[in-house]
Protein backbone atom coordinates (compact mmCIF):
# COMPACT_ATOMS: atom_id res chain seq x y z
CA UNK A 1 0.00 0.00 0.00
CA UNK A 2 2.81 2.34 0.82
CA UNK A 3 4.56 1.64 -2.61
CA UNK A 4 1.58 2.47 -4.52
CA UNK A 5 1.15 5.59 -2.49
CA UNK A 6 4.80 6.75 -3.05
CA UNK A 7 4.39 5.67 -6.81
CA UNK A 8 1.48 7.97 -7.11
CA UNK A 9 3.74 10.58 -5.51
CA UNK A 10 5.96 10.47 -7.74
CA UNK A 11 3.73 10.32 -10.84
CA UNK A 12 1.98 13.46 -9.65
CA UNK A 13 5.50 15.51 -8.85
CA UNK A 14 6.67 13.96 -12.31
CA UNK A 15 3.28 16.10 -13.94
CA UNK A 16 4.45 19.32 -12.39
CA UNK A 17 6.45 21.35 -14.47
CA UNK A 18 9.39 23.16 -12.98
CA UNK A 19 9.18 26.66 -13.85
CA UNK A 20 12.98 27.51 -15.95
CA UNK A 21 12.76 31.40 -15.00
CA UNK A 22 16.23 32.68 -14.43
CA UNK A 23 17.46 36.18 -14.26
CA UNK A 24 20.97 37.34 -14.57
CA UNK A 25 20.59 38.94 -10.97
CA UNK A 26 18.80 36.43 -9.61
CA UNK A 27 21.70 35.54 -6.69
CA UNK A 28 21.78 39.35 -6.24
CA UNK A 29 18.01 39.41 -5.77
CA UNK A 30 18.17 36.69 -3.15
CA UNK A 31 21.12 38.52 -1.33
CA UNK A 32 18.82 41.34 -0.82
CA UNK A 33 16.00 39.05 0.51
CA UNK A 34 18.10 37.22 2.43
CA UNK A 35 19.29 40.74 4.07
CA UNK A 36 16.09 41.95 4.51
CA UNK A 37 15.02 39.02 6.62
CA UNK A 38 18.14 39.38 8.66
CA UNK A 39 17.30 42.85 9.17
CA UNK A 40 13.92 42.45 10.17
CA UNK A 41 14.09 39.89 12.41
CA UNK A 42 16.74 41.65 14.50
CA UNK A 43 14.60 44.07 15.07
CA UNK A 44 11.78 41.23 16.49
CA UNK A 45 15.18 40.08 18.84
CA UNK A 46 16.16 43.34 19.86
CA UNK A 47 12.06 43.92 20.89
CA UNK A 48 12.33 40.76 22.71
CA UNK A 49 15.68 41.65 24.66
CA UNK A 50 13.88 45.00 25.52
CA UNK A 51 10.90 42.94 26.76
CA UNK A 52 13.01 40.53 28.78
CA UNK A 53 14.99 43.32 30.50
CA UNK A 54 12.39 45.30 30.85
CA UNK A 55 9.92 42.64 32.76
CA UNK A 56 13.05 41.91 34.69
CA UNK A 57 13.98 45.42 36.22
CA UNK A 58 9.79 46.92 35.95
CA UNK A 59 9.48 46.01 39.80
CA UNK A 60 12.41 48.06 40.63
CA UNK A 61 11.44 51.23 38.19
CA UNK A 62 7.89 51.08 37.35
CA UNK A 63 8.71 53.68 34.64
CA UNK A 64 10.03 50.57 32.32
CA UNK A 65 6.16 49.55 32.33
CA UNK A 66 6.03 51.64 29.26
CA UNK A 67 9.70 50.59 27.78
CA UNK A 68 7.55 46.71 28.67
CA UNK A 69 4.10 47.35 26.90
CA UNK A 70 6.23 48.58 24.03
CA UNK A 71 8.55 45.77 23.81
CA UNK A 72 5.70 43.45 23.91
CA UNK A 73 3.03 45.09 21.49
CA UNK A 74 6.50 45.00 19.29
CA UNK A 75 7.18 41.27 19.65
CA UNK A 76 3.19 40.29 18.92
CA UNK A 77 3.05 42.48 15.76
CA UNK A 78 6.29 41.52 14.65
CA UNK A 79 5.93 37.89 15.09
CA UNK A 80 1.66 38.54 13.27
CA UNK A 81 3.65 39.83 10.17
CA UNK A 82 6.05 37.42 9.83
CA UNK A 83 3.75 34.47 10.31
CA UNK A 84 1.67 36.55 7.53
CA UNK A 85 4.66 36.75 4.96
CA UNK A 86 5.63 33.24 5.51
CA UNK A 87 2.13 31.66 5.68
CA UNK A 88 2.40 33.46 1.40
CA UNK A 89 5.06 30.98 0.70
CA UNK A 90 5.25 27.91 3.08
CA UNK A 91 4.21 26.34 6.62
CA UNK A 92 5.40 28.89 9.39
CA UNK A 93 8.09 26.42 11.38
CA UNK A 94 7.17 23.40 9.04
CA UNK A 95 3.99 23.28 10.71
CA UNK A 96 1.04 22.11 8.40
CA UNK A 97 -1.07 24.97 9.75
CA UNK A 98 -4.14 25.45 7.83
CA UNK A 99 -4.39 28.23 5.39
CA UNK A 100 -0.42 28.02 5.08
CA UNK A 101 1.88 27.59 1.74
CA UNK A 102 -0.77 29.51 -0.23
CA UNK A 103 1.42 29.91 -3.42
CA UNK A 104 2.18 26.65 -3.11
CA UNK A 105 -1.64 25.31 -2.16
CA UNK A 106 -3.51 28.01 -4.36
CA UNK A 107 -0.96 28.25 -7.41
CA UNK A 108 -4.03 27.35 -9.73
CA UNK A 109 -6.35 29.64 -8.36
CA UNK A 110 -3.80 32.08 -8.34
CA UNK A 111 -3.09 31.44 -12.27
CA UNK A 112 -6.76 31.00 -12.86
CA UNK A 113 -7.04 35.26 -10.97
CA UNK A 114 -3.83 36.04 -13.06
CA UNK A 115 -4.95 35.39 -16.36
CA UNK A 116 -8.88 36.58 -15.61
CA UNK A 117 -7.06 39.96 -14.90
CA UNK A 118 -4.80 39.99 -17.87
CA UNK A 119 -7.49 39.17 -20.09
CA UNK A 120 -10.27 41.45 -18.90
CA UNK A 121 -7.77 44.58 -17.74
CA UNK A 122 -4.91 44.09 -20.54
CA UNK A 123 -6.44 42.69 -23.44
CA UNK A 124 -9.35 44.10 -23.48
CA UNK A 125 -10.52 46.17 -27.06
CA UNK A 126 -10.85 49.38 -25.22
CA UNK A 127 -7.46 48.94 -23.30
CA UNK A 128 -5.25 47.85 -26.59
CA UNK A 129 -7.19 50.51 -28.57
CA UNK A 130 -6.12 53.08 -26.45
CA UNK A 131 -2.81 51.99 -26.06
CA UNK A 132 -2.16 51.95 -29.85
CA UNK A 133 -3.67 55.10 -30.38
CA UNK A 134 -1.49 57.01 -27.94
CA UNK A 135 1.75 55.53 -29.81
CA UNK A 136 1.65 56.12 -33.10
CA UNK A 137 2.26 53.16 -34.67
CA UNK A 138 1.73 54.20 -37.96
CA UNK A 139 3.87 57.48 -38.14
CA UNK A 140 6.49 55.37 -35.70
CA UNK A 141 6.79 52.91 -38.88
CA UNK A 142 7.18 55.65 -41.21
CA UNK A 143 10.10 57.31 -39.27
CA UNK A 144 11.96 54.34 -38.57
CA UNK A 145 11.57 53.39 -42.56
CA UNK A 146 12.46 56.75 -43.69
CA UNK A 147 16.20 56.30 -42.36
CA UNK A 148 17.96 54.62 -45.21
CA UNK A 149 20.11 52.38 -42.72
CA UNK A 150 16.51 51.13 -41.67
CA UNK A 151 15.11 50.69 -45.14
CA UNK A 152 18.67 48.99 -46.40
CA UNK A 153 18.13 46.25 -43.11
CA UNK A 154 15.13 45.73 -44.28
CA UNK A 155 15.82 45.08 -47.79
CA UNK A 156 19.07 43.27 -47.29
CA UNK A 157 17.13 41.16 -44.40
CA UNK A 158 14.11 40.50 -47.49
CA UNK A 159 16.61 39.28 -49.86
CA UNK A 160 18.90 37.25 -47.59
CA UNK A 161 15.56 34.72 -46.80
CA UNK A 162 14.63 34.98 -50.60
CA UNK A 163 18.21 33.46 -51.06
CA UNK A 164 17.78 30.96 -48.52
CA UNK A 165 14.46 30.13 -49.88
CA UNK A 166 16.44 29.90 -53.43
CA UNK A 167 18.72 27.51 -52.31
CA UNK A 168 16.39 25.29 -50.43
CA UNK A 169 14.60 24.65 -54.10
CA UNK A 170 15.70 22.18 -56.33
CA UNK A 171 17.33 24.10 -59.31
CA UNK A 172 16.29 22.27 -62.14
CA UNK A 173 12.42 22.74 -61.21
CA UNK A 174 12.69 26.24 -60.74
CA UNK A 175 14.48 26.87 -64.29
CA UNK A 176 11.87 24.29 -65.55
CA UNK A 177 9.36 26.79 -63.85
CA UNK A 178 10.56 29.64 -65.00
CA UNK A 179 10.66 28.59 -68.57
CA UNK A 180 7.14 27.40 -68.54
CA UNK A 181 6.27 31.00 -66.88
CA UNK A 182 8.12 32.32 -70.08
CA UNK A 183 6.53 30.13 -72.33
CA UNK A 184 3.23 30.86 -70.82
CA UNK A 185 3.54 34.54 -71.15
CA UNK A 186 4.72 35.20 -74.39
CA UNK A 187 1.89 32.81 -75.51
CA UNK A 188 -0.59 34.76 -73.94
CA UNK A 189 0.81 37.61 -75.37
CA UNK A 190 -0.34 38.40 -79.55
CA UNK A 191 2.09 39.70 -81.11
CA UNK A 192 1.09 41.15 -84.37
CA UNK A 193 -1.66 43.02 -82.90
CA UNK A 194 0.74 44.34 -79.94
CA UNK A 195 3.54 45.81 -82.43
CA UNK A 196 1.15 47.29 -84.82
CA UNK A 197 -0.20 49.62 -81.79
CA UNK A 198 3.21 50.54 -80.42
CA UNK A 199 4.04 51.50 -84.31
CA UNK A 200 0.98 53.37 -84.27
CA UNK A 201 1.55 55.10 -80.81
CA UNK A 202 5.16 56.00 -82.02
CA UNK A 203 4.50 57.40 -85.64
CA UNK A 204 1.24 59.29 -84.51
CA UNK A 205 1.37 63.13 -85.08
CA UNK A 206 2.86 62.08 -88.89
CA UNK A 207 5.61 61.54 -87.22
CA UNK A 208 6.71 58.93 -90.07
CA UNK A 209 7.37 62.01 -91.84
CA UNK A 210 10.29 62.72 -89.35
CA UNK A 211 11.60 59.01 -89.79
CA UNK A 212 11.39 59.38 -93.56
CA UNK A 213 13.56 62.78 -93.56
CA UNK A 214 15.65 61.47 -91.35
CA UNK A 215 16.33 58.27 -93.18
CA UNK A 216 16.85 60.52 -96.41
CA UNK A 217 19.41 62.12 -94.88
CA UNK A 218 20.79 59.54 -93.38
CA UNK A 219 21.42 58.06 -97.30
CA UNK A 220 22.43 61.32 -98.61
CA UNK A 221 25.43 61.06 -96.50
CA UNK A 222 26.32 57.58 -97.29
CA UNK A 223 25.79 58.32 -101.01
CA UNK A 224 28.51 61.50 -100.39
CA UNK A 225 30.47 59.32 -98.04
CA UNK A 226 31.11 57.00 -100.22
CA UNK A 227 31.17 57.85 -103.76
CA UNK A 228 34.75 56.30 -104.50
CA UNK A 229 32.95 52.86 -103.20
CA UNK A 230 30.45 53.57 -105.72
CA UNK A 231 32.95 54.28 -108.63
CA UNK A 232 34.57 51.37 -108.16
CA UNK A 233 31.38 49.20 -107.99
CA UNK A 234 30.76 50.35 -111.09
CA UNK A 235 33.90 49.83 -112.79
CA UNK A 236 33.86 45.99 -111.50
CA UNK A 237 29.92 45.82 -112.52
CA UNK A 238 30.54 47.05 -116.21
CA UNK A 239 31.73 44.97 -119.39
CA UNK A 240 35.43 44.63 -119.60
CA UNK A 241 35.03 45.95 -123.34
CA UNK A 242 33.22 49.43 -121.47
CA UNK A 243 35.51 52.18 -121.78
CA UNK A 244 36.85 53.81 -118.99
CA UNK A 245 35.37 57.35 -120.03
CA UNK A 246 31.65 55.96 -120.44
CA UNK A 247 32.05 54.07 -116.97
CA UNK A 248 32.42 57.59 -115.27
CA UNK A 249 29.33 58.63 -117.28
CA UNK A 250 27.84 55.99 -115.67
CA UNK A 251 28.62 56.56 -112.23
CA UNK A 252 27.55 60.48 -112.60
CA UNK A 253 24.67 59.43 -113.73
CA UNK A 254 23.51 57.47 -110.84
CA UNK A 255 25.25 59.62 -107.99
CA UNK A 256 23.23 62.66 -109.84
CA UNK A 257 20.18 60.76 -109.78
CA UNK A 258 20.05 59.42 -106.37
CA UNK A 259 21.26 62.77 -105.05
CA UNK A 260 19.01 64.83 -106.59
CA UNK A 261 15.83 62.11 -105.77
CA UNK A 262 17.10 62.51 -102.15
CA UNK A 263 17.19 66.11 -102.39
CA UNK A 264 13.71 65.99 -103.63
CA UNK A 265 12.07 63.81 -101.57
CA UNK A 266 13.48 66.53 -98.24
CA UNK A 267 12.35 69.52 -99.99
CA UNK A 268 9.13 68.23 -101.23
CA UNK A 269 6.54 67.34 -98.54
CA UNK A 270 4.46 65.94 -101.31
CA UNK A 271 6.96 64.02 -103.01
CA UNK A 272 5.24 60.69 -104.44
CA UNK A 273 7.39 58.59 -102.58
CA UNK A 274 7.25 60.21 -99.65
CA UNK A 275 3.30 59.70 -100.28
CA UNK A 276 3.76 55.68 -101.17
CA UNK A 277 5.94 55.63 -97.96
CA UNK A 278 3.10 56.95 -95.78
CA UNK A 279 0.81 54.31 -97.54
CA UNK A 280 3.18 51.67 -96.73
CA UNK A 281 3.72 51.75 -92.80
CA UNK A 282 -0.02 52.82 -92.61
CA UNK A 283 -1.18 49.69 -94.51
CA UNK A 284 1.68 47.77 -92.43
CA UNK A 285 0.37 48.56 -89.05
CA UNK A 286 -3.17 47.86 -90.23
CA UNK A 287 -2.31 44.62 -91.43
CA UNK A 288 -0.33 43.44 -88.41
CA UNK A 289 -3.61 44.70 -86.24
CA UNK A 290 -6.38 43.66 -88.46
CA UNK A 291 -5.39 41.03 -90.80
CA UNK A 292 -5.77 37.32 -89.95
CA UNK A 293 -3.12 36.12 -92.03
CA UNK A 294 -0.06 38.34 -90.72
CA UNK A 295 -1.59 37.56 -87.05
CA UNK A 296 -1.76 33.68 -88.00
CA UNK A 297 1.75 34.01 -89.41
CA UNK A 298 3.49 36.19 -86.81
CA UNK A 299 1.84 33.63 -84.13
CA UNK A 300 3.17 30.30 -86.30
CA UNK A 301 6.94 32.31 -86.01
CA UNK A 302 6.33 33.08 -81.76
CA UNK A 303 5.34 29.49 -81.36
CA UNK A 304 8.76 28.03 -83.43
CA UNK A 305 10.57 30.47 -81.16
CA UNK A 306 9.03 28.88 -77.98
CA UNK A 307 9.63 25.62 -78.75
CA UNK A 308 13.16 25.94 -79.73
CA UNK A 309 16.15 25.48 -77.23
CA UNK A 310 16.41 29.85 -77.05
CA UNK A 311 13.64 29.48 -74.93
CA UNK A 312 15.32 27.02 -72.22
CA UNK A 313 18.81 29.00 -72.54
CA UNK A 314 16.63 32.38 -72.07
CA UNK A 315 15.03 31.17 -69.25
CA UNK A 316 18.13 29.77 -67.68
CA UNK A 317 20.00 33.01 -68.03
CA UNK A 318 17.15 35.34 -66.58
CA UNK A 319 17.10 32.30 -63.70
CA UNK A 320 20.87 32.72 -63.31
CA UNK A 321 20.66 36.48 -63.25
CA UNK A 322 18.21 37.02 -60.95
CA UNK A 323 19.95 34.66 -58.71
CA UNK A 324 22.87 36.10 -58.77
CA UNK A 325 21.32 39.69 -58.43
CA UNK A 326 19.49 38.46 -55.37
CA UNK A 327 22.22 36.75 -53.73
CA UNK A 328 25.21 39.91 -54.21
CA UNK A 329 22.19 42.01 -52.94
CA UNK A 330 21.83 40.35 -49.49
CA UNK A 331 25.12 39.34 -48.78
CA UNK A 332 26.60 43.74 -49.81
CA UNK A 333 29.22 41.56 -52.82
CA UNK A 334 28.39 43.72 -55.41
CA UNK A 335 32.13 44.11 -55.97
CA UNK A 336 31.71 48.14 -55.49
CA UNK A 337 29.88 48.69 -58.47
CA UNK A 338 26.97 50.30 -56.92
CA UNK A 339 28.22 51.49 -53.57
CA UNK A 340 24.90 54.42 -53.08
CA UNK A 341 21.93 52.89 -51.77
CA UNK A 342 19.80 49.98 -54.24
CA UNK A 343 16.68 51.35 -55.97
CA UNK A 344 14.74 49.25 -53.23
CA UNK A 345 16.59 51.13 -50.02
CA UNK A 346 15.47 54.20 -51.64
CA UNK A 347 12.06 53.34 -52.14
CA UNK A 348 11.43 51.88 -49.20
CA UNK A 349 12.91 55.50 -47.07
CA UNK A 350 11.01 57.39 -50.11
CA UNK A 351 7.59 55.47 -49.09
CA UNK A 352 8.23 56.28 -45.21
CA UNK A 353 9.19 59.64 -46.41
CA UNK A 354 6.13 59.91 -48.31
CA UNK A 355 4.03 58.41 -45.09
CA UNK A 356 5.22 61.38 -43.00
CA UNK A 357 3.69 63.86 -44.84
CA UNK A 358 0.31 62.38 -44.96
CA UNK A 359 -1.53 62.78 -42.10
CA UNK A 360 -4.22 61.73 -43.31
CA UNK A 361 -3.32 58.42 -44.53
CA UNK A 362 -1.04 57.98 -41.13
CA UNK A 363 -4.27 58.02 -39.36
CA UNK A 364 -6.29 55.44 -41.77
CA UNK A 365 -2.97 52.73 -41.61
CA UNK A 366 -3.47 53.90 -37.74
CA UNK A 367 -7.16 52.98 -37.54
CA UNK A 368 -6.51 49.61 -39.61
CA UNK A 369 -4.12 48.30 -37.58
CA UNK A 370 -5.66 49.26 -34.16
CA UNK A 371 -8.99 47.50 -35.62
CA UNK A 372 -6.99 44.58 -36.56
CA UNK A 373 -5.08 43.90 -33.36
CA UNK A 374 -7.82 44.66 -31.21
CA UNK A 375 -9.89 42.26 -33.23
CA UNK A 376 -7.32 39.31 -33.19
CA UNK A 377 -6.41 40.26 -29.31
CA UNK A 378 -10.47 40.34 -28.90
CA UNK A 379 -11.03 37.32 -30.49
CA UNK A 380 -7.90 34.93 -28.36
CA UNK A 381 -7.89 36.71 -25.13
CA UNK A 382 -9.77 34.32 -23.37
CA UNK A 383 -7.38 31.34 -24.67
CA UNK A 384 -4.71 33.69 -23.60
CA UNK A 385 -6.06 34.21 -20.09
CA UNK A 386 -6.85 30.03 -20.22
CA UNK A 387 -2.94 29.77 -20.98
CA UNK A 388 -1.84 31.76 -18.14
CA UNK A 389 -4.17 30.06 -15.50
CA UNK A 390 -2.92 26.37 -16.99
CA UNK A 391 0.92 26.95 -17.06
CA UNK A 392 0.76 28.65 -13.73
CA UNK A 393 -1.24 25.41 -12.82
CA UNK A 394 1.59 23.52 -13.72
CA UNK A 395 4.66 24.82 -12.27
CA UNK A 396 5.94 23.20 -9.52
CA UNK A 397 4.66 24.54 -5.86
CA UNK A 398 7.87 24.56 -3.94
CA UNK A 399 9.89 26.61 -7.47
CA UNK A 400 6.36 28.34 -7.82
CA UNK A 401 6.61 29.64 -4.25
CA UNK A 402 10.17 30.29 -4.29
CA UNK A 403 10.07 32.89 -7.32
CA UNK A 404 7.31 34.38 -6.29
CA UNK A 405 9.32 35.12 -2.62
CA UNK A 406 12.53 36.29 -4.81
CA UNK A 407 9.82 38.94 -6.73
CA UNK A 408 8.08 40.19 -3.57
CA UNK A 409 9.75 38.91 -0.76
CA UNK A 410 12.03 41.97 -0.40
CA UNK A 411 9.13 44.29 -0.11
CA UNK A 412 7.23 41.95 2.50
CA UNK A 413 10.31 42.21 4.70
CA UNK A 414 8.93 45.49 4.88
CA UNK A 415 5.77 44.54 6.45
CA UNK A 416 7.19 42.95 9.16
CA UNK A 417 9.50 45.69 10.26
CA UNK A 418 6.65 48.00 10.12
CA UNK A 419 4.65 45.79 11.82
CA UNK A 420 7.11 45.76 14.82
CA UNK A 421 7.62 49.05 14.99
CA UNK A 422 3.58 50.22 14.40
CA UNK A 423 2.88 47.03 17.05
CA UNK A 424 4.99 48.76 19.76
CA UNK A 425 4.04 52.03 19.21
CA UNK A 426 0.32 50.68 19.46
CA UNK A 427 1.25 49.14 22.94
CA UNK A 428 2.76 52.16 23.96
CA UNK A 429 -0.35 54.26 23.37
CA UNK A 430 -2.70 51.69 24.94
CA UNK A 431 -0.75 51.22 27.97
CA UNK A 432 -0.19 54.76 28.51
CA UNK A 433 -4.24 55.43 28.02
CA UNK A 434 -4.45 52.59 30.62
CA UNK A 435 -2.51 54.22 33.09
CA UNK A 436 -4.06 57.75 32.66
CA UNK A 437 -7.27 56.13 32.48
CA UNK A 438 -6.27 54.58 36.83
Amino acid sequence: MLGKISETQQTQQAQQVIPQWTRPDDAEREARLNAMKRRATGLLAIALVIFVVASIYEPLYPWLGYVRATAEASLVGGLADWFAVTALFRHPLGLPIPHTAIVAKRKERIGQILGNFVQNHFLSREVIAANLRRVHPAERAAQWLADREHARQISRQFASGLVKTLDGLPPNELQDLVSQVVRNRVRSFRVAPALGKTLALALGDNRQEELLSATVRLAAEAVRNNRDLIRERVRAETPWWVPPVLDDKIYQKIIVAVERLLHDMVMDPAHPLRTAFDNAIRDFIERLQHSPEVIARAEALKEEWLMGAQTDELARKLWDGVRQAVTKYATGTDGGTNPGPSPLDSGLAEFGVALLSNPTLLAEIDDLLIDVTAGVVEKYRHEIGDLIAQTVASWDPDATSRRFELAVGRDLQFVRINGTLVGGLVGLLIYSITRLLH
